[in-house]
């Protein structure tokens, strides 16, 4: 009934695999013990930064990853966030460096893993409702209701991708490269015996509850809200409040597939700060809808009725809302009560002074933590990947994180956490 230790080998699989890890594929590789002859990265966490940081770790040839995801790769905000991503939207503020460099790394990785989906797009920032001038000329054909204002916020700087397509070919590339997927939940970090430096992750199979630990040489925290159990874990706190928003996606429209424009909307009458990104595969995917539940740390702990992505569901109300906002703006995609081809809702995992904590834990030798990109996850993504592979194989990053530090003593700030286009708050806020 005890727990089971096991070394991994990396060299176990090499094949590509699925994003759902099949069981018999992880007991192999939990119980593959032969001698390692490059460091072991253990990273809790299948989403976009547990896969990122698989993937810049394992590509450098340094060292050898494993990833234990309970559900499945992108199950939860990675799987069902926007994509929208931009570039000069953090200037002035200490993540601007990390959008800069995640905007650079976002065009590199959609030529190295052959993304579908990633494409540079205009935003637009509308306001619905009738004009007595008859209102503006919509820069976009699809954009064909009632509207108050439209004109362009950022021409240049922005870009869409769809956040599973990347989540998904990110795990696959390091699995390539020599990763190893696990299916289970992690429960615990284990410490050499002065409790200084880690040593490795306990976690709970999936499939027929048994209990092993991985021995590993570096453990990276990459689980979105649910990183909050890092606090018992490193003695740390570690505060964050999973932020439960409703999303819709209407069925592809070839107008949006030749017309790409997000749109950034004003508040409206039902509530709505709509967030509108046009996919490159015509399907119209809306956030912003209002409605958003913040969850704190004890309904994400084990037991909580948050404690799993797949807890975490749609809004009804909200799904009303955002229709008649959207069919309102546009009589082609949404009008006349067209119900969306998707409704969800996921869970942004938010630090209360809404900045990521993202860096090496202070006081334990070989322990990071990659959590907490607020709304801007799937954006700064491969840059946090990026930086926990330099602090593993370098032992340091070329981007400043000290404001990201995970055992930073956190004050909540006054301003909202949404959105930001340099200092302007834009869309919906927390």
């Amino acid at each position: 009934g005890g727990t089971r230790r096991r070394s991994v080998s990396m060299r176990a699989i090499h094949h590509r695999a699925p994003a759902v890890i099949p069981r018999a594929e992880a007991n192999r590789a939990v119980n593959a013990s032969v001698a390692r002859d490059k460091p072991v990265v253990a990273i809790a966490g299948g989403g976009l930064w547990g896969c990122a940081c698989a993937y810049f770790c394992q590509r450098t040839s340094h060292c050898d990853v494993v990833i234990v995801e309970r559900s499945r790769v992108a199950s939860a905000a990675s799987g069902k966030g926007g994509g929208f991503l931009a570039r000069d939207w953090g200037d002035g503020t200490p993540t601007a460096p990390l959008h800069k460099r995640a905007f650079e790394l976002h065009e590199t990785l959609a030529e190295e893993l052959l993304l579908e989906t990633y494409r540079k797009i205009p935003t637009l920032s509308v306001l619905g409702g009738s004009a007595l001038d008859g209102g503006p000329t919509p820069l976009v054909s699809w954009l064909d209701g009632d509207i108050q204002m439209c004109r362009m916020m950022d021409e240049f700087g922005t870009a869409q991708v769809t956040p599973k397509e990347l989540c998904e070919k990110l795990h696959d590339a390091a699995v390539r490269l020599g990763a190893t997927s696990v299916k289970g939940e992690v429960t615990g970090v284990t410490f050499a015996d002065d409790g200084a430096k880690v040593r490795g992750l306990v976690y709970k199979n999936e499939d027929d509850g048994t209990v092993e630990e991985i021995e590993a040489d570096h453990v990276v925290v990459a689980m979105g809200p649910w990183a909050t159990r890092a606090s018992e874990w490193f003695g740390i706190k570690v505060p964050m409040t999973g932020i439960r928003s409703t999303s819709v996606m209407y069925e592809a429209s070839e107008a949006v597939m030749r017309e790409p424009a997000a749109l950034f909307c004003g508040e409206d009458e039902n509530g709505c700060h709509l967030e509108v990104y046009p996919r490159s595969t015509g399907e119209v995917y809306i956030c912003g809808i209002g409605g958003s539940q913040y969850i704190d740390e004890e309904r994400l702990l084990p037991g909580g009725d948050c404690d799993r992505s797949e807890k975490i569901v749609e809004n009804p109300s909200r799904v009303a809302a955002a229709m008649r906002s959207f069919g309102g703006m546009s009589r082609s995609i949404g009008g006349d009560g067209k119900a969306p081809l998707v409704t969800q809702a996921c869970m942004r995992p938010c630090a209360p002074d809404a900045l990521p904590i993202l860096g090496p834990v202070d006081g334990i030798e070989n322990a990071y933590m990659a959590t907490a990109g607020n709304c801007w996850g799937i954006l700064w993504s491969p840059v946090a990947g990026e930086i926990i592979a330099d602090l593993i194989t370098k032992g340091k990053s070329s981007i400043d994180i000290k404001p990201f530090s995970p055992t930073r003593f956190m004050q909540r700030g006054a301003r909202g956490r949404g959105r930001k286009m340099r200092s302007e708050e834009v869309g919906e806020q927390w």
